[in-house]
């Protein structure tokens, strides 16, 4: 065989080579991104704020390029995790349920805040009149988002536990889209008393973005499980392994993880599993919410 013709199956199996790898770049580049989203419970801008050094501690831990989608309601992040736009999402308690019924049960939890365990919504109100859920009756109520666990679902459950029937007892009942709307519709009179998750609550006053001495809280549910981190099924199981010892290994104590975990608001992340949703479920059977 001569030089050239040597050389010239060199070349050709190096083009071969090279086309073989250019083929594959796209499905390696697909694969290199982390898709995640959140429901919006609060401002598109505060959930991005939120979400910037998590989403930088995800890329070191997975190796991936994390992409954080915001959408414009809740129904809009089952939906993408369903239709396998997103491979991570920040769901609550009912919008993982209604995930795990779009996405034929595969929808998996991974992880939970420590908080989330034993989770509570808060009643609010700048109506002096107003000093037990009793006291409602006939007034003007806003609830939190259609979908929300902590903002709708849970303490509608509630009420109903204590003899309340929102839209028969309330004058009007208004939805106000976000925990801090809900707050701000309170402060303004738009609303007589209104429902909101602790967190949120809590993460406002500490910012004094709100007038404690005109709103107040005046009743706080039981406890229930909320809030968790969910991926899709069919992820590749290294991967979820990946993001769930991810999370877990978040520490406060450590220097590197403090901002991460008290944006999160979070003392530290558990493992949690689909069976810690059952009760939130029946709530959404028993108001109706599920067919």
């Amino acid at each position: 065989m001569t030089v050239s013709t040597l050389r010239r199956l060199a070349l050709k199996g190096a083009l071969v080579c090279a086309l073989a790898a250019s083929a594959s770049l796209p499905a390696r580049a697909a694969d290199a991104v982390l898709r995640v989203s959140a429901i919006p419970d609060e401002a598109p801008t505060e959930l991005q704020r939120k979400f910037a050094p998590l989403g930088k501690y995800l890329e070191a831990q997975t190796g991936m390029k994390v992409v954080f989608t915001p959408v414009s309601d809740y129904a809009a992040v089952v939906e993408s995790l369903a239709t396998k736009k997103i491979d991570l999402a920040w769901l609550g308690g009912f919008t993982y349920v209604q995930a795990k019924i779009r996405t034929n049960g595969t929808a998996i939890p991974i992880v939970q805040r420590e908080e989330d365990a034993k989770f509570t919504s808060k009643f609010i109100t700048a109506d002096p009149t107003i000093k037990s859920l009793n006291d409602l009756k006939g007034k003007t109520f806003a609830f939190g988002a259609p979908s929300s666990t902590s903002g709708s679902l849970m303490p509608r459950y509630f009420l109903q536990q204590a003899g309340l029937n929102p839209e028969k007892d309330f004058k009007n009942v208004a939805f106000s889209g976000a925990h801090d709307a809900t707050v701000a519709f309170v402060a303004a009179g738009k609303a007589d008393a209104g429902v909101l998750n602790a967190s949120v609550w809590d993460k406002l006053v500490e910012a004094k973005k709100v007038d404690t001495d005109k709103v107040r809280v005046f009743a706080t549910t039981p406890p229930y499980f909320d809030y968790n981190w969910t991926v899709r099924g069919d992820l590749d199981p290294a991967l979820i392994k990946k993001l769930t010892d991810a999370f877990l290994k978040l520490d406060p104590n450590n220097p590197d993880d403090k901002e991460i975990m008290a944006l999160q608001r979070a003392a530290k992340f558990i493992p949690t599993k689909k069976e810690n949703y059952d009760g939130i479920e029946k709530a959404a059977q028993s108001a109706g919410l599920l067919k």
